[in-house]
């Protein structure tokens, strides 16, 4: 490390030079506080046999100098070597940098995140109202609807088409393919009949068809009337077809209001026996397996798949990135709903908070070691006089004053020694 890096002791901020500044008055003031006692002291010494009275001066002085040094070689010894004399138990950061940094982590682990500790302050912390408070603000929907957005564009940009291809046909195949349609066709259709849903189909189908028949009379005849004879004289033709024409409507009338007219029964059972063999048949099941296959593994099938996909992207991309669509709308309105609702819903902030709580509560009891690791690890890693650095960056002002503190202590207590060796102990040796 340079000199440069030594004399600014890392600092790298705004407020890590601030608070250099602050560290290098605190020293010029703890240095100027010892000569100063220095200076009073070789005037004292010097003075006092002519001024006996200042004896108590140079009593002070000297050990305000003595407390002062002993302070100032304590507060050194634990960032540095004294004067780069290696005394031993000196430049003690440096050389525990690695304990300092697993006490810490142990501190951390068990004061921090301890169970106890995590729970009650959970306990007192409704973070879904305020999560539903902030989430009333317009601004603050709009900007996690941008956050979302950002996200969804990464993603759908990030995203390979083949590889997202491959994933929905393998989803496809392990959900829809894989298993067999048979019996599972058949219990649709068993629960189709059960409900009585078949009956609202015949009535839309009977009715779509009388329908039809009144509206295209000449579509049927021409039907009807190409399977004659040719030798058949054209007012027959005309009979017959109008005849039938006119059973068809009737029969078909018949079939939509008359719920038990006999193709409505016909048609109930054939379903049933359809259903009944598409469980139990296994030849009808082995068609439709061959069918099933036919069909999603033909190229137009997948063809069409990734076309689907490519339309979506598009379409999702699109949406995303104009604030005003439809869906950036539709986003921004339920972020708002969930909001009011946090807000308002008592019971639903209760389960989100209770949610919350056991989620974090489950994180930090598994990685509760790892967590604290990270600080352990850190330290571990940093530079032994980079360590020592930037501690003494953070606390070095402080134990400035222990400089100063012992200076001036020192001097109180040379001072209250030579007045007691004076007044107390001088007489009785006299």
């Amino acid at each position: 490390m340079t000199g440069s890096a030594r004399r600014t002791l890392g600092a790298v901020s705004p407020d890590d030079f601030e608070r250099l500044a602050q560290l290098r008055r605190m020293q010029k003031i703890a240095l100027a506080l010892l000569v100063f006692m220095a200076i009073v002291f070789a005037v004292s010494f010097a003075l006092q046999e002519r001024y006996p009275w200042l004896g108590y001066v140079r009593a002070a002085s000297e050990g305000g100098m003595v407390g002062g040094l002993a302070d100032w070689f304590a507060v050194t010894a634990l960032f540095r070597y004294p004067l780069g004399i290696r005394v031993p138990h000196t430049n003690l950061i440096a050389h525990k940098k690695d304990d300092i940094g697993e006490g810490l982590g142990n501190f951390i682990e068990e004061n921090f995140l301890a169970d106890d500790v995590v729970h009650d302050k959970l306990s007192v912390i409704s973070g879904a109202r305020a999560a539903g408070d902030w989430l009333q603000h317009e601004r603050n929907a709009a900007h996690l609807c941008e956050l979302a957005s950002a996200a969804g564009l990464g993603i759908l940009t990030v995203l390979d088409d083949s590889d997202v291809q491959e994933l929905l046909e393998a989803l496809a195949r392990r959900h829809l393919l894989d298993p067999e349609w048979g019996p599972l066709s058949g219990r649709a259709v068993e629960s189709v009949i059960d409900g009585a849903h078949h009956q609202t189909l015949i009535d839309i189908a009977a009715d779509r068809l009388a329908a039809w028949l009144r509206e295209h009379p000449q579509a049927f005849d021409r039907m009807v009337s190409a399977r004659l004879p040719s030798w058949m004289p054209s007012v027959v033709d005309r009979f017959v077809d109008q005849r039938l024409h006119a059973e068809a409507v009737r029969w078909a009338e018949a079939v939509a209001s008359d719920r038990e007219h006999p193709f409505r029964i016909a048609a109930g059972r054939f379903l049933a026996d359809f259903a009944r063999d598409l469980q139990q048949d296994s030849a009808l099941q082995s068609q439709l397996e061959h069918l099933k296959h036919e069909v999603f593994d033909s190229p137009r099938v997948r063809s069409l798949a990734a076309m689907v996909w490519d339309s979506a992207r598009e379409a999702l991309v699109t949406m995303l990135q104009d604030p005003q669509s439809d869906l950036r709308l539709r986003m921004l309105r339920a972020a708002q709903d969930l909001g009011a609702r946090l807000r308002e819903d008592a019971t639903l902030q209760y389960k989100v908070d209770v949610w919350v709580m056991s989620v974090v509560e489950h994180l930090v009891e598994r990685y509760r070691h790892d967590l604290a690791s990270v600080v352990t690890e850190t330290v571990q890693q940093w530079d032994a006089r980079e360590a020592a650095e930037k501690i003494e960056l953070q606390v070095g002002k402080d134990l400035q004053f222990i400089r100063i503190n012992g200076t001036v202590v020192g001097s109180l207590a040379g001072v209250a020694i030579y007045a007691v060796a004076n007044l107390l102990i001088a007489p009785l040796t006299a």
